[in-house]
């Protein structure tokens, strides 16, 4: 913890159910834009998240003398107050705990993100103390954007009311109020001042504009007793102090314990989790997505199905469908759900819901989603899509993938994607006839026989061009081919022909595709996006927001690729695959304790030593973990049951 080369890597994220979080580092000092205390949407303004309070300094004053136990960074790389020297212990277990030891004084700050209200809650325990102690806090607001910054300015306003036990202010017009209030009684000393020069070391590496000034209007002063708690909370709406110290023991009682690997990720998966108004939805990733179509789809199962909570799913899945059947029809999608009308997400919503029905049956299954099952499969048969047809050979054929991403290898430089995939895309028609039979079975157990063989004969026509399309001669599968033009690059596109459950392969070409992709694509943190023999291996996601771009599905790690990777590793060779599979979990595990704790990032660099990147915590790669996990979970038991 004193060691800030090893302190300012790791992160420590909060979030509650609309999409508002609490994001810093372990030793409270923000690194990037992005951190905050408490960030919450603002509709009213935008769809971005909004850093209203980015942090709360606590000082010690005992006998005359002051020990601030903030920490900032400013401008040529000075580091104040310092206050990381004082910590003596750290633990995150239910919540992030930080003991903080000045002389006799032993200080406890524990925090809590409220699950269904825009409220962060801190408590602070005076453990210790031989003499008569005083506590000051000073806010440090931003009201700003988080892709902005905020910077000295007369248009701020100073204004502030009292409210019980604090004050509420708001430094711009369209914002909300922010509540500030203890449980306890204090006084606060209104002293403006702007502090000049925060720097984010996090955004300079990123290639951005990399600091601000912050607005503390004052601070709140109290006296403590050895042994006496007081809790902090900032918030939009007004708090009811009385029953703040209740609320904070309640939150954190309804926490789960990170006590091993797998307590970790379900309290991960439960962050993503969204509700607007009697709605529900998966959000892509922290600090920076929002709900993505194909994100949701494929993170779904992990997130809800692999840990039990099947009534979640069935909640995000009827949002999900609302949005899908406003897009078949031509409306307006009024849910906040970006990029449905990407080609693969249907194919996507289909592949969740086989997930489900491997979880509750096809009795309950056909109950639910038969006929919307129906509606996608006509939907694309109809050639409705507007960037996807079925073609002749009976394969998916997508248009405009040179001018626009259509798959989720999506990063563009100079408005165009910097991998194009365009024609038959491998993923795309392994996923069709995946789909296909799927949907050939649950007409068949619905006693639907037209339906039934209608499918069935369309699944043997793409298994038979599939396999003429996309098969070469050096036993794997061509990533895209449009007319004369095939891509050789070997990518992880191709093993979703191997993991998905119908598969157009036959057994020495799934063995053939798994075998390149562990030679060429496996690391310990997923999948490469491309192999290192191929041209344009760019391994590590580093640097400015361009040469970042060219990189990102150039040669990076995916946890989320190697799920389906570990899975069909399973498939293939069962039980003699389970030691295997488990070490690579471990490589997941290790994760626990680097970058944002508890959780896994966005991507990870494709060579060693392999250091996580992007977003601190990525909903499909801890879905793909989760499912991982209970696919061994689920071997374990039937070899248990062999014996």
């Amino acid at each position: 913890m004193t060691n800030l080369q090893e302190s300012l890597t790791r992160e420590l994220l909060r979030t509650n159910r609309s999409g508002a979080y609490s994001c810093s580092t372990i030793v409270d000092c923000n690194t990037r834009k992005y951190h905050g205390l408490l960030v919450v949407p603002v509709p009213e303004l935008d769809d971005d998240n909004h850093v209203l309070l980015s942090s709360l300094d606590c000082t010690v004053i005992q006998h005359g003398a002051e020990f601030n136990l903030g920490l900032h960074k400013y401008q040529g790389n000075i580091f104040s107050p310092n206050g990381h020297k004082y910590i003596r212990e750290f633990s995150i277990e239910k919540v992030p705990a930080t003991v903080y030891r000045v002389g006799g004084v032993i200080l406890k700050k524990e925090v809590v993100f409220q699950h269904y209200e825009n409220r962060i809650l801190l408590r602070y325990t005076l453990l210790d103390a031989h003499s008569q102690t005083t506590l000051r806090f000073r806010p440090f607001l931003a009201f700003r954007s988080v892709r902005q910054f905020t910077h000295e300015n007369s248009t701020a306003s100073r204004d502030y009311q009292e409210v019980e036990n604090g004050i509420k202010t708001c430094l711009y017009a369209g914002y909300p109020e922010l509540y500030m209030q203890f449980s306890k009684k204090n006084q606060f000393v209104f002293s403006p001042y702007w502090y000049r020069g925060i720097e984010y070391p996090k955004e300079q590496e990123r290639g951005y504009a990399s600091n601000e000034d912050l607005y503390v209007p004052g601070y709140f002063e109290m006296n403590m007793r050895k042994g006496e708690s007081v809790v902090f909370a900032a918030s939009t709406k007004k708090s009811a102090t009385s029953g703040l110290k209740k609320l904070f023991d309640k939150e954190v009682e309804d926490r789960h314990p990170r006590d091993n690997f797998l307590n970790c990720l379900v309290t991960a998966a439960h962050q993503f989790h969204n509700r607007r108004g009697d709605e529900r939805y998966i959000l892509a990733g922290y600090p920076w997505f929002k709900c993505r179509a194909r994100d949701t789809f494929i993170a779904l199962p992990g997130l809800t199905l692999a840990i039990e909570e099947v009534d979640y799913f069935e909640k995000v899945m009827k949002s999900g469908e609302k949005a899908l059947k406003q897009f078949f029809a031509g409306k307006k999608v009024t849910s906040p759900i970006y990029e449905i009308d990407r080609p693969d997400v249907p194919l996507w919503c289909i592949w969740a819901i086989q997930q489900y029905e491997q979880k509750v049956g096809r009795e309950k299954c056909l109950a639910m989603y038969g006929f919307f099952l129906k509606e996608i499969v006509k939907f694309i048969e109809d050639g409705k899509h507007p960037y996807m047809t079925v073609a002749d050979n009976g394969l998916l054929y997508v248009e405009g993938g040179r001018e626009e991403a259509m798959t989720w290898m999506n990063s563009t430089a100079n408005g165009h994607p910097v991998v194009p995939r365009t024609g038959y895309i491998v993923e795309f028609n392994a996923l069709w006839y995946n789909a296909l039979r799927f949907c050939a079975n649950m007409a068949s157990y619905d006693k639907n026989t037209v339906a039934a063989s209608h499918l069935e004969t369309m699944a043997e026509k793409v298994k038979e061009s599939f396999i003429d399309t996309f098969w070469n001669q050096y036993g794997y599968l061509f990533d895209y081919v449009d007319g004369e033009e095939k891509d050789w690059s070997v990518r992880p596109n191709m093993i979703f022909a191997v993991a998905l459950t119908h598969s157009p392969l036959s057994q020495t070409q799934k063995k053939s595709v798994l075998d390149i992709c562990t030679r060429e694509l496996l690391t310990p943190k997923g999948l490469r996006s491309l192999s290192p023999k191929s041209s344009g291996y760019n391994p590590m996601y580093v640097g400015p927001q361009a040469q970042r771009d060219y990189a990102y599905h150039q040669g990076t790690a995916w946890p989320w690729l190697g799920g389906f990777y570990l899975e069909a590793c399973l498939k293939l060779f069962g039980r003699s695959r389970l030691s295997f599979v488990e070490r690579q979990m471990i490589g997941y595990e290790d994760e626990m304790f680097q970058g944002c704790i508890g959780t896994i990032p966005e991507l990870f660099d494709g060579n060693p030593p392999f250091t996580g990147r992007g977003a601190v915590s990525f909903a499909m790669n801890v879905a793909e973990i989760l499912r991982t996990m209970e696919l061994l979970e689920k071997m374990n038991y039937n070899t248990e049951e062999a014996v």
